[in-house]
């Protein structure tokens, strides 16, 4: 937290941390958005926005017109935000706020560490992209090489392992993931045109779901124990997840999605019964045990 922060009350605190965030991720602040987050008074909000204009001079100008403000090309962070409380805050809508000050309900937690989270400073210019619905210039760097791309990104998505973010690519010619940590030296095309055929509601895997139905693998002992993990109902759980994370999502949770359950291994407590849902998803090779037909 920076050193000028020290003399303003918790509450003050979380409103500039806000005001950063939107600037930062979404690229752009109103007034009344502080007004609907906090309960405040529009007069409240203007001395909050004046506030951080004086503590960051650099980071936002103001649009009489739109009566909005914008990020700034100068826009240098207050605050060390983790990518995780960013991305909770992205995908969740909640988090938002100081990073430093801890809101846990008191019980103890413990997660498990994620590795190669995305850079700020890029995840900043891709979300901008995605709220303000503008290409997005990319180099991309990927094991089969190097390559410069024009993307129109519409999505962020988890894999469980990775972050991704989802949008058509010019240069194919069709809607594909794009591993954040890949992307380099990304800028918006602010005068960039969006075509209809690349908006992400034409995206069929990111809008499309799938129905999973998991139930105890039938060649693992003791059945009644999956049945205890996973409140399991005439040994059967659906699952509806986007054909966007299906491979993904039955990785993750160690499902044998061979058509004859063959998997061995204690980790395979799960078996895909209706194995043929996942025909024509575009990730299901990486659902363990998966056979395309």
């Amino acid at each position: 937290m920076p050193q000028d922060f020290s003399d303003q009350s918790q509450s003050q605190q979380e409103r500039l941390a806000f005001i950063e965030l939107n600037l930062w991720f979404l690229g752009e602040i109103r007034r009344q958005s502080l007004v609907r987050r906090f309960q405040i008074k529009t007069a409240s909000a203007t001395r909050d926005l004046a506030l951080y204009a004086a503590l960051a001079p650099g980071n936002m100008t103001y649009d009489i017109r739109a009566k909005t403000y914008f990020i700034s090309e100068g826009f240098s962070p207050l605050y060390a935000f983790s990518p995780v409380r960013v991305l909770t805050w992205l995908s969740q809508g909640f988090a938002d706020g100081v990073p430093t000050i801890s809101t846990g309900v008191g019980v103890p937690a413990i997660q498990s560490a994620r590795i190669g989270q995305p850079n700020l400073a890029t995840l900043g210019i891709v979300t901008r992209a995605i709220f303000q619905g503008l290409p997005l210039k990319i180099r991309y760097e990927s094991l089969n090489g190097s390559s410069e791309r024009i993307i129109v990104p519409h999505t962020l998505v988890d894999n469980g392992l990775r972050w991704h973010v989802r949008g058509f690519d010019r240069k194919s010619g069709e809607f594909r993931d794009f591993v954040i940590t890949r992307i380099v030296n990304p800028v918006i095309d602010q005068g960039g045109h969006v075509e209809a055929h690349e908006a992400g509601a034409c995206d069929f895997e990111c809008s499309a779901e799938v129905v999973l139905e998991l139930i105890p693998h039938p060649d693992q002992p003791r059945p009644e124990v999956t049945r205890l993990d996973y409140g399991m109902v005439d040994d059967l759980i659906k699952v509806t997840v986007p054909r966007l994370i299906a491979g993904y999502t039955l990785r993750q949770w160690s499902v044998d999605c061979s058509p004859d359950h063959s998997l061995r291994g204690h980790e395979f407590r799960l078996w895909l019964r209706n194995v043929d849902a996942l025909d024509g998803v575009s990730n299901a090779l990486l659902a363990p045990g998966y056979v395309q037909t």
